[in-house]
Formats: structure tokens, C-alpha cells, sequence
């Protein structure tokens, strides 16, 4: 603990109990404690704010590498679409120029 041994320990509480006294001295251990324990629920929620902002990254870009994706795929589609688009109907007009040639070819005979 901070390169504090027993010893030194020792000599740190008879140092405070001469200087403070021993009606306050338990008051400002419990203070001490309660100040610590602070301490450390602040440091604790600093650390869980710092992963949370990580975790908010990591799920946006996440999020923009889907949409990407997802709008690339629609680009895609749509342009393929776009292109059996224009082949069904040159191919349509086709069928009725064939139609329409095998029809007046046929002479009706009476």
C-alpha cells in the first residue's frame, strides 16, 4: 500500500491520535472513508461514461457501414432493375412488330 509498511503505519495513527485526539479522531476516519468511497464512485462512473462513449462509436460507425452497404445494394438493384427495365421493352416492341408482320403476311382467303 504505497510503500507503507507496518511500522510507518504505526507511527501515522499515534501521530494523528496525539494531534487530533481521541474523541475526534474516529469522526474524521468516517469521514475519510465516506470521502474516499466518493472518490472512487466518481472515478468509477467517469470510467463507465469513457466506455459507454466508446460503445455509442463503435455502434454508429457500425450503423454507417450498414447504411452504406444497404444504399450501395439499393443502387445496385435499382439499376438493374432499371436495365431489365429497358430490355423487356425493346423486347415487348419487338413481339409486336413480329405480331404484326405474321398478321399481314396471312391473307384471307375466301
Amino acid at each position: 500500500m504505497f510503500g507503507i509498511g507496518m511500522p510507518e503505519l504505526i507511527v501515522i495513527l499515534v501521530v494523528a491520535l496525539i494531534i487530533i485526539g481521541p474523541k475526534k479522531l474516529p469522526d474524521l476516519a468516517k469521514s475519510l472513508g465516506k470521502g474516499l468511497a466518493e472518490f472512487r464512485r466518481a472515478t468509477d462512473d467517469v470510467k463507465e461514461s469513457f466506455r459507454v462513449d466508446d460503445i455509442k462509436k463503435d455502434a454508429d460507425d457500425i450503423k454507417d457501414s450498414l447504411l452504406r452497404g444497404a444504399l450501395s445494394r439499393d443502387k445496385e438493384a435499382s439499376g438493374r432493375t432499371s436495365d431489365r427495365k429497358s430490355d423487356n421493352a425493346d423486347g415487348v416492341d419487338g413481339e409486336k412488330k413480329d405480331g404484326d408482320a405474321g398478321g399481314d403476311s396471312g391473307d384471307k382467303v375466301e
